[in-house]
């Protein structure tokens, strides 16, 4: 009680190195015991410090999250350490007989164009060889981002190829698209292309943006506030007054409603 995560953190760490110490002692007791060489290999789950992760690689925080993590000074019995966590292939402190070899797959579309890789750890005569073997795609993944045209003609192009993909659509045009979801699985229909995510990448905060000093939100009305919506979103003169007046209609059976259940 009344500990701060740093504490607890160091505690953690310490806790850690001293397993790995312990293991390592009674690893050597093992091996000195035996007719000829062995090595001794060692694994753990864990955040090395200096390791390096890539947003949007789906790692998850460990424990305390980025305050505990372990140093990469593992005891000299250990002949490899082999870690897991981390998604990005990466020695640690340096060491080419300490190292994560990664996710066997993209854990992510940021990943997408990452080459994936096991590791081979070959022991002979005392020496240790390391072999990078690359895992192949079986189903690749994409992230198409643009306005609709833009989006409409890298679908085209990946359909030529009768490509096996994952798909990720971020819509990035101006023009204000209800249907998105539709129209993308509608385009990739009957194909080998899986739809995954679509977004639109436009953010409510163009609206906040146009704010005058002074104004609050709750004071502005339902209209006036769609109407910013649509110039913060930069749509077309010629969809505005058709948005407008369907969006008036949903309110005035949305207030009907209302005043029908009182």
């Amino acid at each position: 009680a009344g500990e701060s995560l740093e504490d607890k953190a160091r505690k953690l760490v310490e806790g850690i190195r001293s397993h790995y110490e312990l293991v390592g002692r009674r690893a050597e007791e093992i091996r000195s015991a035996l007719p000829g060489p062995v090595p001794v290999v060692a694994m753990g789950h864990l955040f090395a410090a200096g390791g390096s992760t890539v947003e949007g690689d789906g790692v998850r925080e460990l424990y305390l999250g980025s305050l505990a993590h372990v140093g990469h000074d593992f005891p000299p019995v250990f002949d490899y350490v082999a870690l897991g966590h981390l998604h990005k292939s990466q020695l640690v402190g340096g060491r080419e007989n300490c190292r994560y070899s990664g996710a066997p797959i993209p854990m992510g579309f940021t990943e997408a164009l990452r080459e994936k890789q096991v590791i081979m750890v070959d022991f002979c005569a005392g020496q240790m060889e390391v072999t990078p073997l690359k895992v192949p795609i079986f189903k690749a993944l994409h992230s198409i981002r643009g306005d609709r045209e833009e989006i409409e003609r890298q679908l085209e192009e990946l359909k030529s190829k009768a490509q096996k993909a994952w798909l990720e659509i971020i819509y990035e045009g101006k023009e204000i698209i209800s249907d998105l979801r539709e129209q993308m699985e509608a385009a990739t229909a009957g194909t080998e292309l899986d739809l995954l995510r679509v977004s639109d990448n436009r953010s409510w905060q163009q609206v906040i943006n146009l704010m005058e000093e002074g104004e609050v939100l709750s004071e502005l009305d339902h209209s006036e506030v769609f109407r910013r919506c649509l110039e913060a979103y930069e749509v077309e003169a010629e969809q505005r007054e058709s948005l407008l007046q369907m969006y008036n209609e949903i309110l005035d059976c949305l207030l009907t409603e209302d005043v029908m259940a009182e």
